[in-house]
């Protein structure tokens, strides 16, 4: 069995192994990390050897580490890391290079739309109607997208909400309130086969599927890095936030994830201040006393036009990856506006967590 896992901001690690009565036999471990001592990969694959096969990812490593020689130095490596790509090799996790990667990017479409795409793409990609899909969002209108079990009272001030023309939608996904404006926002979702994070925890799934974006904020000189469970953060604030949704396929049989992230190229704060009820509570355990210093939009970090930065991203990921322009079919876009107005627009879904 193969496995192959990217340490987030690291390198990759690859292992082959094979399971015998129920353990783990012959382990090969390979990659572009870097290791002092030699003799330190022979003690990896060594403590590999013989654990029960049904030992997670925490486990192995736990066994790495204590088989390892004094004054072991792992750059780009980690002993989760190799735990986590026996744990994929285990489950016959796919790559991201197994795909043909699809892009959609289109015109500026309402919120409750985009939450009904979002659900749709995601659907075909878990029957095998689409690949994978990376879509970049064009909002036709300013919004708050509320999680899927947070309350609507408790998040939104109504009559702020009413007095700037904000519309509230709900999303299939958990996590926090976001908060968007057309021009000063950059949403992309990622739809992707259940397969693509098989062996991965959950918090690990969310660092794994936006590794590319923290290699494009490199490349536009922003040091980034992951903040679990779901926030993309720099030594200069929070940029961006991250929610999930797995989608189960045809029949109950393997489906799909839905991955979106809302990054903050620029922000009105005293409006989203207006509009959001944000909570000492949450603020106390981020650190900082404001809201508005939370954010610090890429704008200013980046120096380049909104239209940049989203091109420097998609080309960052098209030499990753590949991938091909592609557009939401009629047949997709005929289920999601039939979604938006039966399900994203009623106010019993809206406000379903009152």
């Amino acid at each position: 069995m193969h496995g192959e896992y990217k340490v987030p901001g690291g390198k990759l690690v690859v292992v082959d192994v094979d399971v015998e009565d129920g353990v783990l036999r012959r382990a090969r471990v390979a990659g572009d990390f870097f290791l002092e001592p030699d003799e330190a990969l022979d003690a990896v694959n060594h403590a590999l050897d013989g654990a029960p096969a049904d030992t997670d990812a925490a486990g192995l490593a736990a066994r790495i580490d204590a088989a390892l020689p004094g004054g072991t130095v792992m750059y780009g490596l980690s002993s989760e890391g190799v735990g986590i790509a026996v744990r994929r090799a285990l489950a016959h996790a796919t790559d991201w290079t197994d795909y043909d990667w699809q892009f959609i990017h289109e015109g500026p479409q309402s919120p409750a739309l985009h939450m009904a795409l979002d659900e749709v793409l995601t659907a075909e990609v878990a029957a095998g109607r689409r690949p994978p899909t990376l879509r970049v969002w064009e909002w036709g209108a300013p919004a708050v997208i509320i999680g899927s079990f947070q309350s609507l009272r408790n998040e939104v001030d109504a009559e702020g909400a009413r007095r700037h023309g904000i519309e509230v939608v709900r999303r299939v996904s958990g996590g926090g309130a976001m908060f968007v404006e057309p021009g000063n926002t950059i949403t992309y979702s990622l739809s992707v086969p259940e397969s693509l994070v098989q062996g991965l925890s959950f918090q690990d799934s969310y660092a794994y599927l936006d590794d590319w974006v923290l290699g494009a904020l490199g490349e536009m000189g922003i040091r980034a890095w992951y903040q679990p469970l779901n926030d993309i953060a720099t030594d200069q604030g929070k940029i961006a936030g991250a929610a999930q949704k797995r989608i189960v396929g045809p029949d109950g049989g393997p489906g799909a994830v839905l991955h979106h992230v809302t990054m903050a190229y620029d922000i009105d704060a005293d409006k989203m201040l207006d509009v959001l009820r944000i909570g000492r509570e949450k603020l106390s355990d981020k650190g900082t006393g404001s809201a508005g210093k939370r954010v610090d939009p890429l704008r200013r970090q980046t120096g380049l036009p909104r239209e940049a930065v989203i091109g420097r991203m998609i080309d960052s990921f098209r030499a990753r990856y590949g991938l091909a322009d592609g557009k939401v079919t009629d047949a997709e876009l005929a289920r999601a506006q039939e979604l938006a107005r039966t399900k994203f627009t009623a106010p019993e879904w809206i406000a379903r967590v009152p």
